[in-house]
């Protein structure tokens, strides 16, 4: 992608925003497709468990809670995130979630509390962050657009830029950590960095095998050995030898190489801007294409490999690709998904796929069903309750998910379940003992049909059915 590709796509991106998910999000379409059908713009996902963090462009960030549905937006307006536009998420050991934005610095967020760091109250050195990576000590490394390189741990600042270190230029597209802790940095412009925390090795056109100073994607597989997206092919890196790929000498289809993908079995998938999918296990080459093979477009975005082995390709303005290795599956809008244009894809785990769009915001997908993480169970007081008790749902009617209190005065095991109107159990939402308490949870009906039903709360000494109704 060329500079002025991603500046005019930036204007794009300005002219089309102005919320990405509002109070009308759609958490229910089909059993196996869900849109977020609000949604425009989505540069990024991050995959914490139950829940997923979405980062719009111009829509600030979203948390989603997988099990209910439910999602609270954070923006510059409501909340302490500086700037609406979001370029790279992180999470931590902790669960702190480290927001980079594209025009107003780093944000951290604990859950409860936001602090902000920037050029003016920080040593931040520009407030056009792209990338974060967080390595085995917990330090956070921010590649910056324009101002170099960051490194946070938490008290104290580093910045590495052209002028007080080794790094050849300051304008940062990626960031790889290897086993050793050494950090690869792939810039625009300057070629690839390594740095040891100590001593900085740059590799670039006129000192070492690199192709192209443009640095598009950085790939490490189970040897150590590098994979290096550019925009004049693909290149391996052993530590000593250098290896490339390129449309003259090798099967590779384009030599703009846009993203990177290693399989269980060692085999590099390399998404193309331009000439399509392509495999290369080490010594044999395998392209697919728009005229080979059922990829519905040449320009690739984004690549995800799920636990069977299966390939998930983004292609851009075609929808998504799924690759099982002998049959091609497309999905696009007419299938359910928001929009064709696919930006980043996350597989959590349940195999639930989740798509973030450009225009379209965010859809999950899985064959079968989405799955529907288990209900988070909270004790909400430290009071122990005289007796067992179960309230009426709140909303009720209610869609597509609603609350359920109870209260529990002793150690127990607890059973509270979903039936239909005929009687049918529908899910069994608690089948666990619980300690004293008194509880609340979210019940989701994404995938049930409108109508009455039935939920029981059945302990040895207690049982008791309330009634509620679900209308979409």
């Amino acid at each position: 992608m060329t500079k002025n590709k991603i500046t005019s796509l930036n204007h794009l991106f300005i002219s089309f925003l102005f919320i990405l998910i509002s109070a009308d999000l759609i958490y229910s379409q089909t059993q196996e497709w869900i849109g977020f059908t609000s949604g425009k713009n989505i540069g990024c996902l991050a995959d914490e468990g139950q829940y997923l963090w979405v980062g719009t462009d111009g829509g600030g960030l979203v948390k989603l809670n997988k099990s209910t549905g439910e999602f609270i937006v954070y923006d510059k307006w409501n909340s302490k995130l500086p700037d609406n536009h979001i370029g790279a998420i992180a999470i931590d050991g902790g669960g702190n979630k480290w927001i980079g934005t594209k025009y107003a610095g780093l944000a951290k967020f604990d859950g409860v509390n936001w602090t902000v760091y920037n050029t003016s109250n920080s040593d931040l050195p520009d407030n056009n962050v792209l990338t974060i990576a967080i390595d085995g000590q917990g330090n956070k490394w921010i590649g910056i657009w324009g101002g170099g390189l960051a490194k946070f741990d938490g008290v104290n600042w580093t910045v590495y830029d052209t002028s007080n270190s080794g790094l050849p230029d300051n304008f940062i597209w990626t960031i790889s950590i290897d086993k050793e802790g050494n950090k690869w940095i792939g810039i625009w412009g300057g070629g690839l960095a390594k740095f040891d925390g100590v001593n900085w090795t740059v590799y670039n056109t006129s000192n070492s095998g690199l192709p192209d100073n443009n640095v598009w994607a950085i790939a490490i597989d189970k040897e150590g050995n590098k994979w290096i997206g550019t925009g004049g092919g693909l290149v391996k890196f052993d530590g000593v030898n250098w290896t490339v790929y390129n449309t003259s000498n090798s099967g590779l289809p384009s030599n703009h190489v846009e993203t990177i993908a290693i399989d269980g079995q060692g085999n590099k998938w390399i998404g193309t801007w331009g000439g399509g999918l392509a495999k290369f296990d080490g010594v044999n080459w395998r392209v697919y294409n728009t005229s080979n093979s059922g990829l519905p477009d040449n320009y690739v975005r984004a690549i995800a490999i799920d636990g069977g082995g299966n390939k998930w390709i983004g292609a851009w303005g075609r929808g998504l690709a799924k690759f099982d290795g002998v049959r091609w599956t497309v999905y696009n809008t007419y299938s359910g998904l928001s929009s064709n244009y696919v930006e980043a894809i996350v597989i959590d785990g349940w195999g639930n796929k989740w798509i973030g769009t450009y225009g379209g915001g965010l859809a999950v997908y899985r064959e079968g069903g989405v799955i529907i993480p288990p209900v988070e169970v909270k004790n909400e007081s430290n009071e122990i309750p005289t007796n067992f008790a179960l309230y009426q749902n709140y909303p009720n009617p209610f869609n597509p998910s609603t609350t359920i209190e109870f209260d529990i005065p002793e150690r127990t095991n607890v059973k509270l379940i979903v039936y239909d109107i005929l009687g049918r159990e529908v899910e069994t939402l608690i089948d666990k003992e619980l300690e004293p308490g008194k509880y609340k949870l979210n019940f989701n009906a994404t995938n049930l049909p409108s109508g009455v039903y039935f939920y029981t709360l059945r302990t040895s000494k207690f049982t008791k059915t309330n009634k509620m109704l679900l209308i979409k």
